[in-house]
């Protein structure tokens, strides 16, 4: 596969995760403990054994280039292996941030031109999923395509989220809708492209249009070939709350299909360069862990039920973790209850607080098309009081610190800015 090159998407604002996203990339987003949202494309592609790959960056692009480094936790460091991290060429006439993912693409076809490669994987960072990429570019190489599309089927009542395509006997996609009201297939595009690398840069250079599902799959339906390789295996897009809470969930449910170890999914556990290892995990005589996965280093005394705890993660006695998203360093005060939550980095949970329950028919007011499944968010270094009581759908931005809250309850649907 050394004449593919891939294409990795990592530029997304990712808006509807909310505070998850207020200093990061929505691909850098932590994920199942251990990982990364990019990790699964990242591994992919290495699995797949392809040695070379662009991460198109834009929104809040530091933690991702953090992480990603220079590719080795991966194995792309090498004469013949690496990774080019490739920022929008912003305050230079004529370009600008990217416009989609066909203009982001075209922004950097000199890199793609400059290199001996016969073809042109296109990836999205912000998927989770475990895929051979290689039998899709043989697939395309078989088909003699102009364009090949990965595709899933989906439930009929999500066919309004994706671009759906309609094939024949032979996989060639013979129509395409994008988001339909009512759609004619359930096949839809995961948002994988292979193109033949003279086709795509001949497109690009010749329109301005800046997407591959609105705009350039369906230019290529009129001029060329394309077809649609279909995927059977796990899939799905996090870019909702709910979304990337249930796939962490996933990760406990038996025959899930998400099982990143075994998929060989890698990730950086250094992107700083400590100097120092975190301590093994600890889990005293008083703590009771069930269906959970608790990270590296993490101090359990208390209870953690279905829960997904990462690395540095402390629950003191007395607490109860459940159902809940902990991220790297965050402390739950002894005798605390956090239930269905979502907390990031290096949040204090105070002594005796109760967060996450209330009602969940109460929509969070400020974000009501964000935060509406009883789930409640706490941002990266947020310090809860102790003792304080905090209902469902609720919102805790980052850094906020306990002269913010109020005397000592918040209710359903509030957010608290810093």
């Amino acid at each position: 596969m050394r004449n593919v090159v891939a294409i990795l998407l990592a530029g997304g604002v990712g808006s509807r995760l909310n505070i998850l996203v207020r200093y990061r990339a929505k691909p850098a987003v932590p994920f199942g403990g251990m990982y990364r949202i990019i990790d699964f494309t990242l591994s992919n592609i290495a699995n797949s054994g392809f040695q070379r790959v662009a991460v198109l960056t834009q929104y809040k692009p530091l933690s991702l280039m953090d992480h990603v480094g220079d590719g080795s936790a991966w194995d792309f460091s090498g004469r013949m292996r690496g990774v080019r991290i490739l920022p929008p060429k912003t305050g230079e006439e004529d370009w600008d941030w990217y416009h989609g993912t066909a203009d982001a693409v075209r922004q950097n076809l000199a890199f793609i031109a400059a290199g001996q490669f016969t073809e042109v994987l296109i990836l999205s960072g912000d998927h989770v999923y475990c895929m051979d990429y290689g039998p899709l570019v043989d697939f395309h190489r078989t088909s003699r395509a102009h364009v090949t599309v990965g595709m899933l089927r989906v439930p009929w009542e999500e066919t309004n989220q994706f671009g759906i395509g309609i094939i024949d006997e032979h996989s060639r996609i013979t129509d395409w809708e994008e988001k339909p009201e009512k759609a004619r297939s359930n096949l839809a595009s995961m948002g994988i492209y292979v193109f033949d690398r003279d086709y795509l840069v001949r497109v690009l250079e010749e329109t301005k249009e800046e997407d591959f599902g609105k705009h350039i799959i369906p230019r290529a339906l009129s001029e060329g070939r394309v077809y649609g390789y279909m995927f059977d295996g796990y899939w799905r897009d996090v870019g909702t709350i709910q979304a990337y809470w249930d796939a962490n969930m996933d990760l406990l449910k038996p025959g899930s299909g998400l099982e990143p170890e075994r998929s060989g999914i890698k990730t950086n556990v250094n992107p700083r360069n400590l100097t120092y290892d975190r301590p093994p995990t600890k889990i005293t005589s008083t703590a009771h862990v069930a269906n959970a996965v608790i990270s590296p280093s993490c101090h359990i005394a208390g209870t953690v039920e279905n829960s997904i705890l990462s690395p540095g993660v402390i629950v003191e006695r007395g607490a109860r973790v459940l159902d809940s998203i902990i991220m790297h360093d965050s402390v739950i005060g002894e005798g605390a209850i956090v239930e269905r939550c979502i907390i990031d980095k290096e949040v204090r949970v105070g002594k005796r607080a109760d967060v996450g329950r209330g009602a969940k028919d109460i929509v969070n007011r400020m974000y009501p098309d964000h935060v509406h499944s009883g789930l409640t968010l706490v941002g990266k270094t947020a310090i809860i009081p102790e003792g304080m009581r905090i209902g469902t759908n609720c919102i805790i931005c980052p850094a906020v610190a306990e002269s913010d809250f109020p005397a000592s309850a918040l209710p359903d649907g509030e957010t608290i800015e810093k």
